[in-house]
């Protein structure tokens, strides 16, 4: 077919440097958002929002509401990705960032279970809904953005840069808690347990605090411009009416490998954010013991183990350029597989243990992560890459981080406080995402630019159907 008039489009329309700020800058703050609930989800929320008389159940509860954005994630890839692949990537980015920042905004105004009772749980239950539907439409957005204006043989780089927010939003989200337990400390004989002020108001200044951020975030995006490839698109026509009906019918394989391709992304990202969390401050003589550090003490720990996560998010966009996307991935899958049955002998050897335990765990999160930035926007044509790539990555979290913290308690629980089975359970994810990337093929040479083609998965962009993975 004779590629279309692309008139003034042709030429590039954003500069390579607000692409990646404007691409890193949201995934920054989203994450952030994400990252202060989660701490909080372990550090707070069990006695402000969920009372019980057994700390387990009280954790367990609070780590459900945790999931529970997850199963919001895809439907809010749906509608943000409807509005991505119809409306244009620009506005619905901007969309997406006000909605993350309001309901982020408002759990730190909500009253505790103390004050208003379930109504206080149950409206904790909907902003933090809210979000997941953000974070669902966040994601796939910021990925285009970055690789659809990366130029060539560099797209896995660019493709990096939204992934990075993850690392700096947990640096940023963790250490204000940090500097606000510092300040407020607790005057308890046992040091994991926060004090009164910070019970009292403490907790919510990082939830208060994201208003800043996300006017921040606004200020960048809503200096981009369209995206070229996008533009094309849609002065050819062939802009669909239901990009999600166009998905399941002609990309369903895509989507089903890609979103086992992210599945030990997701869990090993979980398991080492939520529940090391829990895991490194319940005291050793607890009904369930756990490693017994303090809670400064454990999120430095972390945070120095996060350093690698963001290091190696960076490392491995050149390694994918070089080598694909499908050959790094699956090496680095196989280390997850080995990370998983090492947990046990890792953890024994003290703090040092712990230590490598954390930076490995977080080297290998920023490898897995790192290339997904373009993996996914590569399995699917422009017309509907934003609401596939979108559905593949938040299914996922379904599958991978929505139930990943409540397992693995579960399991730590049934191991009598040893993690020997949540590792075991990360390793036996790795497989099925291993399994996915056997069956793929590499995509690092299809061309995001379709020319406006229909998504019929028989254009060059789409050229996975037969072998979705990369």
């Amino acid at each position: 077919m004779p590629t279309p008039d692309t008139g003034p489009v042709t030429a590039p329309v954003n500069p390579r440097s607000r692409v990646l700020i404007a691409s890193l800058i949201g995934t920054t703050v989203e994450f952030y958002d994400f990252y202060i609930y989660a701490t909080a989800a372990v550090l707070v929320f069990p006695r402000l929002f969920f009372p019980s008389s057994d700390p387990t159940t009280a954790l367990l509860s609070s780590f459900a509401v945790f999931g529970a954005a997850m199963v919001a994630r895809p439907i809010g890839a749906v509608f943000f990705g409807h509005l991505g692949d119809r409306l244009g990537r620009k506005s619905t980015l901007v969309a997406s960032l006000l909605t993350m920042g309001i309901a982020t905004f408002l759990i730190g105004v909500l009253p505790t279970y103390a004050q208003a009772g379930w109504v206080a749980t149950t409206l904790l239950v909907l902003m933090r809904l809210a979000q997941g539907f953000a974070l669902g439409g966040e994601w796939s957005g910021a990925a285009l953005v970055a690789t659809e204006n990366a130029p060539s043989g560099k797209r896995a780089l660019y493709g990096t840069f939204p992934q990075l927010g993850a690392p700096l939003g947990f640096i940023i989200g963790n250490g204000l808690f940090l500097i606000i337990g510092v300040l407020l400390p607790s005057a308890s004989a046992d040091p994991s347990q926060p004090s009164d002020a910070f019970l009292d108001w403490g907790w919510r200044v990082p939830f208060l605090f994201s208003a800043v951020m996300v006017a921040v975030g606004m200020w960048v995006r809503m200096r981009l411009v369209e995206s070229a490839v996008f533009a094309r698109t849609r002065e050819a026509g062939k802009v669909q009416r239901l990009p999600l009906a166009t998905v399941f019918r002609d990309h369903w394989r895509q989507l089903v490998l890609g979103t086992f391709a992210m599945l030990a992304t997701y869990v090993l990202f979980y398991l080492m954010t939520t529940f090391s969390l829990s895991y490194g401050r319940t005291a050793k003589d607890a009904a369930v013991p756990g490693l017994g550090y303090s809670y400064t003490t454990f999120v430095l720990m972390m945070i120095f183990g996060v350093l690698f996560f963001a290091a190696f998010t960076l490392v491995s966009g050149p390694l994918a350029d070089k080598y694909g996307r499908r050959a790094t991935l699956m090496w680095v899958t196989a280390g997850i597989v080995v990370f998983g049955l090492v947990w046990v002998p890792l953890l024994g050897l003290g703090t040092l243990g712990v230590v490598l335990w954390l930076v490995l765990g977080f080297t290998l999160m920023g490898m897995t992560f790192g290339p997904m930035g373009a993996l996914l926007p590569e399995l699917f044509p422009t017309s509907v890459r934003y609401t596939g790539s979108g559905v593949s990555y938040n299914v996922s979290s379904i599958l991978g981080a929505a139930v990943a913290p409540f397992i693995a308690v579960a399991l730590w629980e049934a191991g009598d406080g040893s993690p020997w089975l949540v590792g075991v359970y990360l390793s036996a994810m790795a497989l099925l995402t291993l399994a996915a990337l056997a069956i793929g093929r590499e995509t690092k040479d299809d061309s995001l630019d379709d020319g406006g083609a229909p998504a019929t998965g028989r254009d060059e962009s789409s050229a996975a159907l037969t072998s979705p993975v990369s």
